[in-house]
């Protein structure tokens, strides 16, 4: 049964077996030391939750697709070139804000309809340059199927010592660059999106079907259509091409690239948050809540991001709504206590995090540096 099916699924058992209404249900709080209730257990507690809307998505879009097309015009009709990269920076996080409400339509959560989100998906995803189809296999099946798990989840995932120096010097080279902290968008934009999702080749994805190769496709095409834009528009304002282009396609298309490899980073990197190579011991974990991050942020930038920092809530069922999330993680934190990882977010705690998270101790579950020599707690087993 897929995810969003889940969350209809118990919201129609839970009606049958109450009569009370979803929001007046007395849930517990389990204490810490307590054995996890289970997900689906959990899941049912959010149903209230669990509801989509129509309108609200809709004009979500349409106001994100506004200030996406008013900040690319003011990279070309503002003449300070200072300015223009600014805006250019500030699109590039409005891709950001666009590429989450797709995301949350490749989730089936966005709208009550599933045509519509497959549509809205692959509009909100054009300025991210995203294959929806492809997305939809790496993020929805793989990473959130086995979420922080060696082997099947690649986002991000660490090398152990004996892997690391098993690489080839330059891949050796490429890892302690990705994990320093100053180029999240680097890795993504080789390891997720030029690899896994820009037209793959069989060695990342081995399946071939004609939806990966007209998203592929689709994507080009509106990348191809805003670059001509770009030239067209220095062409009649008499400005320099490669400026115009550079502000108003490069720069945008390189901060969503950090953005976005910036977010998977701080979603699921943190030395009390565990990766596991067996399945069986992840399965026996139920790692449902730990395998993610809260991360809190200052000036309301969480809601800037449409709530996508909330997390654990969204983890837990996909089939939550962006524009819910932020009451459901409130939910899960007062009735999980001490089970949920929560960060208040500093550049201080970002690059301590990058120095100490360089490799991985599967058996003690616990970060190493590159040398192999341990830089945080080994974590004991979550509760079963």
């Amino acid at each position: 049964m897929e995810e969003s099916k889940y969350c209809d699924y118990w919201f129609s058992e839970l009606m049958t077996l109450s009569s009370q209404a979803a929001g007046s249900l007395e849930v517990p709080v389990i204490p810490p030391e307590a054995p996890f209730p289970g997900r689906k257990t959990v899941r049912s507690w959010l149903i209230p939750l669990c509801s989509k809307k129509t309108w609200l998505p809709l004009l979500l879009l349409v106001f994100d697709f506004s200030l996406f097309f008013a900040v690319v015009a003011g990279t070309v009709l503002i003449q300070p070139v200072w300015i223009k990269l600014v805006l250019g920076m500030v699109a590039g996080f409005i891709i950001g804000r666009l590429f989450i409400l797709g995301h949350d339509a490749c989730h089936q959560s966005f709208t009550p309809y599933r045509g519509l989100n497959r549509v809205l998906g692959r509009i909100a995803f054009l300025p991210s340059l995203t294959p929806y189809s492809l997305w939809d296999i790496g993020h929805n099946l793989v990473h959130h199927g086995q979420t922080n798990l060696k082997g099947f989840d690649f986002v991000w995932a660490p090398f152990s010592t004996d892997e690391y120096h098993a690489l080839p010097p330059l891949r050796r080279w490429l890892e302690r660059i990705y994990r320093s902290g100053w180029v999240p968008g680097l890795y993504y934009f080789i390891e997720m999106w030029w690899l896994r999702m820009y037209f793959p080749s069989k060695t990342y994805m081995g399946a071939k079907r004609p939806v990966f190769t007209w998203d592929g496709i689709l994507v080009t095409l509106f990348g191809v259509l805003w670059i001509a834009l770009m030239v067209w528009a220095a062409g009649i304002t008499h400005q320099s091409v490669i400026w115009t282009v550079v502000a108003g396609f490069l720069v945008p298309f390189i901060f969503w690239n950090f953005m976005i490899g910036f977010v998977v980073y701080a979603h699921h990197t943190h030395t009390a948050v565990a990766w596991y190579d067996n399945k069986a011991e992840w399965t026996q974990a139920q790692p449902f809540v730990t395998t993610t991050v809260h991360l809190i942020f200052s000036f309301q930038i969480g809601a800037l991001m449409h709530h996508i920092m909330e997390h654990t809530a969204h983890h837990l069922d996909m089939g939550i709504p962006l524009y819910r999330l932020k009451e459901a993680q409130k939910f899960l934190e007062t009735h999980l206590p001490g089970r949920i990882v929560i960060q208040k977010f500093s550049w201080h705690w970002y690059f301590d995090t990058a120095r100490r998270c360089k490799l991985y101790d599967f058996k003690a579950r616990r970060w190493l540096d590159f040398d192999g020599s341990p830089t945080s707690p080994a974590l004991a087993s979550p509760h079963s």
